[in-house]
């Protein structure tokens, strides 16, 4: 099997983005060996504080963006970072050639749990000449990532990576510690069965996605004939992972629980990745008005709605939203 860094530079990766990326994975490791040892290493829990989003910070949610944190900025191979768990943007190397923006641990109510959990990532190359400790930096398409990835951590370590050409599946080899090819080349099947939402927020969803649902629910007595499962991990990055291995519709659509906060998910740390990478796998991400990436961000902690997966799938969804 091959090792990481050979199959990036076939690619025609510069050594500066495979070293970047070898960088975070080095904190991804670290991260791994924390959530693996659970409560024995005494950062299960919550802390007293809340991040930006307004959320209450898990023990492991702030262990893992200060390692990611840390090991960028001395690496030298980044401009400046953007956490979810940050207020503002971090500025780095004024040389470096490229951002990174991230959710270092996605799921994080699911630690006390031992469910899955995982960081998702996104790479950028910085505008020439610019202020790294400007935040307009960032205010860039999801369209114009280098490199995009998340490292679940569940039975296995494993790591969904795109540059541009095509998504490959990677596991973490525990016995030398380095990420392993397993899956060359991902590809989404364009149908599915299967579907992911968070149904508990039915009252409060649009009448477009209720509609939609609903004929899901309806199974082969329904307009669609067929029958559909649904799962729910209650962390992106896992149902992310599912949609990757064997097809299926991931959505977070909006919802009017609270009408300040209409959408859930963060545009630069969570859908502009998952985008990439299920898009560079055949198959679809939108909010239902628009291509994920190809919103035009205002600001670093961004939500939009969020429906990806199964190209005939998602389509079918967002004939709903017509």
């Amino acid at each position: 099997m091959r090792r990481l860094p050979p199959v990036l530079i076939e690619d025609g990766c510069s050594r500066e983005l495979v070293s970047l990326i070898r960088t975070i994975l080095a904190a991804c490791k670290e991260i791994s060996f924390r959530v693996g040892q659970g409560a024995l290493s005494g950062v299960l829990g919550s802390t007293l504080d809340e991040n930006i989003q307004g959320e209450t910070q898990k023990k492991l949610d702030v262990l893992s963006n200060q390692l990611l944190k840390d090991i960028l900025l001395e690496s030298g191979y980044v401009k400046a970072i953007a956490s979810e768990e940050e207020d503002y943007t971090v500025a780095g190397n004024p040389d470096a050639d490229f951002i990174v923006a991230f959710d270092p641990l996605d799921g994080s109510s699911n630690t006390d749990i031992n469910s899955l959990v995982g960081t998702i990532f996104s790479i950028m190359q910085a505008p020439k000449d610019s202020d790294p400790a400007d935040p307009a930096i960032f205010m860039q398409p999801g369209h114009k990532q280098v490199a995009a990835g998340y490292v679940l951590y569940g039975p296995s370590t494993t790591l969904a990576l795109s540059t541009g050409k095509g998504t490959r599946i990677f596991t973490l080899d525990k016995t030398h510690g380095s990420f392993l090819l397993t899956e060359d080349f991902a590809k989404i099947p364009e149908d599915t069965k299967e579907f992911a939402i968070n149904a508990s927020n039915q009252r409060h969803w649009q009448p477009a996605m209720k509609n939609y649902i609903q004929d899901l629910l309806a199974g082969d007595t329904g307009p669609r004939g067929k029958n559909f499962n649904m799962r729910w991990i209650a962390a992106m990055v896992g149902d992310v992972h599912r949609v990757l291995c064997r097809g299926g519709l991931f959505t977070y659509p909006a919802d009017t629980k609270n009408p300040e906060k209409p959408y859930k998910l963060r545009l630069m740390y969570e859908a502009n990745p998952m985008a990439m990478l299920v898009e560079q796998a055949g198959g679809l991400a939108h909010t239902g008005e628009e291509r994920i990436m190809d919103i035009q961000p205002n600001d670093i902690h961004q939500r939009v709605a969020v429906i990806l997966g199964s190209k005939n799938e998602v389509e079918a969804c967002l004939a709903y939203h017509k």
